[in-house]
């Protein structure tokens, strides 16, 4: 079957430009500014959006995002809340991928059976779980391929020629290249060794491949578009979401227009890249 993600990765290649994916903590600052938030997103020019699940234990995530996670759990964010919130973001639209990422211990707690009917019906297209590796497929990877939701798996530049395969087996719509190793936010990519990666990962697979991790600026967005199928930015927006809070991490009225319009300005850069590489 086609997905949302398999179909958004065909319109742009017929556009010849890659992908912006977004990225930002679900319930923050809070339920209703967050839904806020993503609603305008694909306005602003993201093509694909990455939803943070909240955990108390974010291993993956840099200061800011897990700053963001604490901010959505104290506002009350739960998984089930979550779901809604994807639900109600279908109500306006229909044709923007959606991907859930985060880690396991809060989808095995809901009932991975139970989780993949509720994500499959609210319009999830797409799961990237940071703490699962290929060894342990039968616990989500397969069975969310058989929901028809796309398992998106991360490869880093430690992952070498021998252990790639072994990611890359189950892996569908897309592979998230991360372009440091360590944390989110933590550093800035270095676009010639991402163009080296990408481009040896590609000889292992046809799946687009989008690259994360310290992209920041839409300078950086569109080089780092030249050489992926997307750009990936997630710590630069949660960012500008934080900066825009009162002194008790409420949100204000500048909260939603700051995000929005970071993702214009990035979603330009990334626009441009194709154009430049040409």
């Amino acid at each position: 079957m086609t997905t949302r993600i398999d179909a958004r990765f065909a319109e742009l290649k017929k556009q010849g430009r890659s992908a912006f994916v977004t990225f930002l903590m679900a319930g923050d600052p809070d339920p209703a500014t967050s839904l806020a938030i993503v609603e305008a997103l694909p306005k602003a020019g993201a093509d694909i959006i990455e939803i943070g699940m909240p955990f108390t234990d974010p291993m993956a995530d840099g200061p800011a995002i897990q700053a963001a996670g604490l901010r959505a759990l104290k506002a009350g964010m739960t998984l089930a809340k979550t779901l809604a919130m994807v639900r109600a973001f279908r109500q306006g639209d229909n044709a923007t991928p959606l991907v859930l990422m985060g880690y396991y211990n809060p989808i095995y707690i809901y009932g991975v059976d139970r989780f993949l009917v509720d994500a499959k019906s609210a319009g999830v297209d797409g799961l990237i779980i940071v703490d699962l590796p290929p060894e342990e497929d039968a616990e989500l990877c397969l069975p969310a391929m058989k929901a028809g939701i796309n398992f998106i798996r991360l490869a880093t530049p430690t992952t070498d020629d021998k252990r790639l395969p072994a990611v890359l087996a189950n892996t569908s719509g897309f592979v998230y290249y991360v372009s440091i190793t360590g944390i989110t936010g933590s550093a800035s990519a270095n676009t010639a060794a991402v163009g080296e990666a990408v481009a040896r990962i590609k000889r292992h697979t046809r799946l687009p491949v989008c690259v994360g991790f310290g992209i920041r600026t839409a300078e950086a967005a569109r080089e780092i578009a030249e050489n992926s199928d997307g750009a990936v930015v997630g710590t630069a927006l949660v960012d500008a979401l934080a900066a825009s809070l009162d002194a008790a991490d409420h949100a204000t009225v500048n909260t939603v227009g700051a995000v929005a319009d970071l993702v214009a300005s990035l979603a330009q850069g990334v626009r441009g890249a194709k154009q430049a590489a040409e």
